[in-house]
């Protein structure tokens, strides 16, 4: 019986009805009024059998695509994590140098126009999104993050000028261009390069000097894991002559210590290691002897550190991108895993109990 129930489907069974009706089986006879309603019936549990099954075949297909998106993205989490690998070396000599030159400049005072600190009176946010979305609510909190500074900007006073980097936040604010005033737009890119730093870099370098801007802040996501990443406010400009990054508190990042993130593999799962690394700051040697002005090496020295601070922050910007479309892809994964099965379930059940139903007629049309 059970064989026989589990190959038996819908066509085969009112099949099998209509054919020994049709041959004058007596005990057939009776029951031929009523065929019309149940055969319309059994069209009916097919037609939800169908539906069901069509529905599980595509949460499959989404799961198929969700699962080759996450493991996409945990690639090229690694790839961002290379290039700031391969952007240490040069970072280390650059605050190697901007220190040992400092040492040099104790008593001296620093006539730099990007250490220039004036009164406030307009602030440039630069705010960075990404290009796409089915990232969680990434792009979501750095776009609250920076209505909220835009708010309490506003609030004391102070002129606000935006330049977003990234198709997300510039979509959303050219929207609302009668609330917020757009300067700039920039594209983040698969992978950011010195070149388009460079660019961004140079805007914010001829709206300070020119004192167009009294500040610039950035606002953008800090890479913390895999699972948490934080929207912070840093100020970029003006700097300290140390190359200091401060926040928006007045805590300041020292140039020489910086993190290094190391994605790898523990216990089938993928894990992020953290690494606090500190660069050598030790000073030159008391002999040598600069053929420029001290002074004259700083002035060239901090729109480089800009530079690289920037494409730093671009690259964690990036690297949170792809961490948040990871456990996206991740929990949708989980989620469509979980609505198959359930699906299943209830696929089964109708089929069982349409199979049933109608081995029960045959057998009540046998005994009458």
């Amino acid at each position: 019986m059970a064989s026989f129930s589990a190959a038996m489907g819908c066509g085969q069974i009112n099949g099998s009805v209509r054919s020994k009706a049709i041959q004058g089986d007596a005990s057939f006879v009776a029951p031929r009024r009523a065929a019309p309603l149940q055969q319309r019936g059994a069209l009916q549990v097919c037609a939800g059998l169908k539906d069901t099954r069509d529905r599980i075949n595509s949460v499959k297909n989404t799961m198929k695509i969700t699962d080759a998106m996450k493991l996409v993205a945990a690639a090229k989490v690694r790839r961002a994590q290379d290039a700031v690998v391969n952007g240490r070396p040069f970072a280390e000599n650059l605050v190697k140098v901007l220190y040992g030159v400092n040492q040099r400049l104790r008593v001296e005072d620093v006539d730099s126009p990007l250490v220039n600190i004036r009164p406030v009176k307009t602030v440039l946010l630069v705010i960075v999104t990404g290009d796409r979305g089915l990232c969680g609510g990434y792009n979501n909190f750095v776009i609250k993050k920076a209505e909220k500074r835009n708010a309490e900007l506003r609030q004391m006073g102070v002129d606000v000028k935006l330049v977003t980097v990234g198709k997300k936040g510039e979509k959303y604010f050219k929207r609302r261009a009668d609330r917020f005033n757009i300067i700039a737009n920039y594209g983040l890119g698969a992978t950011p390069t010195t070149k388009e730093a460079q660019a961004i870099a140079d805007e914010l370098y001829a709206d300070f000097v020119s004192e167009e801007v009294d500040k610039v802040e950035m606002i953008y996501t800090k890479f913390v894991s895999l699972i948490s990443s934080d929207p912070v406010v840093q100020t970029l400009l003006p700097l300290t002559p140390q190359g200091e990054i401060c926040d928006i508190e007045g805590r300041c990042v020292d140039a020489a210590e910086d993190e290094l993130f190391t994605l790898t593999t523990k216990e089938g799962k993928l894990t992020l290691e953290r690494e606090k690394v500190t660069m050598d700051t030790s000073d030159f040697d008391a002999g040598l002897i600069f053929e420029q002005d001290p002074v004259q090496i700083i002035d060239a020295l901090l729109p480089l550190y800009l530079n690289s601070t920037l494409l730093r922050s671009l690259q964690e910007a990036l690297a949170s991108e792809l961490a948040a479309r990871m456990n996206a892809m991740n929990s949708a994964s989980d989620n469509a895993k979980e609505l198959k099965k359930k699906l299943t379930l209830q696929y089964n059940r109708k089929r069982q109990a349409m199979i049933t139903s109608q081995i029960i007629e045959i057998v009540s049309g046998a005994n009458a």
